[in-house]
């Protein structure tokens, strides 16, 4: 009976996959809740409690379970549905989304200065939105989008056109991630070598460098406080073209981002404005340029 629920979910069959992606479409009035609470236990705004996971530790398993359940749905559901190949793209676009989260899940945390305590609150959260990402993509990718070049003929009205297109803009918007990420790993690496600098000289020991902040200027820094937040948004976005517009778990994900992240970079921008003055942020939006 455990067996059959899960297959039934994990991955789901297609009516419950249609049932599920009924309900994510809602997502965004959950993330709404955030522009009326200002706590948020991550990052830059972590406080101390016993409820608290270690950075590193706590983004690794937050994060992987969305493109290990897409890779698990991609390896069960064909053969549950009848499907013997998939077509290229499916493959290609499936593949692009384990790229994205190899770099986020994996390599971004094992080459972070420090990293913050993650609240459980928080990682909670976020697991429940990967694993639910990842299936709703996945599922639809391994057997409930298009599975034929014919249905992929009838998803792309450009075509390859289309299909270039949408992941030209997905690894622009990779490779300005990990820029602006870096950007913000520099802003640590500098400030980890003057400490060391400085406990050589004097004799002491070496300070953490976890709560270190500074504004940073790189890149779209000079314009907004999130640009990664932003090339995120447009990474996403190449996809959900690639994909096709009528790619429904792609719009969700673009749409729930952007909900679940916009009101992080206004409270971001506030948080600058407190530590920092308003006189050095003033000419900074928060994540999109003329808007917010």
């Amino acid at each position: 009976m455990t067996t059959g629920l899960i297959n039934n979910w994990y991955p789901p069959t297609r009516e419950n996959y249609d049932l599920i992606l009924s309900l994510w479409k809602w997502f965004p009035a959950a993330a709404s809740l955030q522009w009326a609470i200002s706590w948020y236990g991550m990052g830059k705004t972590s406080v101390t409690s016993r409820l608290n996971l270690p950075g590193r530790i706590g983004w690794m398993t937050m994060e992987a379970p969305g493109f290990l359940t897409l890779l698990y749905t991609m390896t069960t559901l064909p053969g549950q549905a009848g499907i013997t190949d998939l077509p290229w793209q499916n493959k290609v676009l499936a593949a692009l989304f384990v790229i994205h989260y190899s770099y986020r899940a994996i390599l971004f945390p094992l080459i972070q200065p420090s990293m913050s305590p993650l609240h459980v609150v928080v990682w909670a959260a976020g697991l429940g939105f990967q694993v639910v990402n990842g299936c709703m993509i996945g599922s639809w990718l391994a057997a409930y989008g298009p599975t034929t070049p014919a249905a992929w003929a009838a998803q792309l009205p450009l075509g390859t056109l289309q299909f270039t297109a949408g992941i030209t803009l997905f690894y622009f918007g990779l490779a300005a991630n990990y820029y602006h990420d870096d950007e913000l790993r520099e802003i640590r690496r500098r400030e980890a070598a003057r400490q060391a600098r400085l406990a050589r000289d004097n004799g002491t020991s070496v300070k953490s460098v976890e709560k270190h902040y500074e504004i940073p200027q790189a890149g779209l820094f000079k314009i907004m406080l999130y640009p990664h937040y932003f090339v995120e948004w447009v990474e996403w976005c190449g996809f959900w073209l690639a994909a096709g517009l009528g790619c429904a778990p792609a719009r969700c994900f673009v749409v729930n981002e952007v909900a679940a992240m916009l009101p992080r970079a206004v409270a971001g921008k506030k948080w600058y404005v407190e530590r920092f003055g308003a006189e050095k942020i003033k000419n900074k939006w928060a994540v999109i340029p003329g808007v917010w």
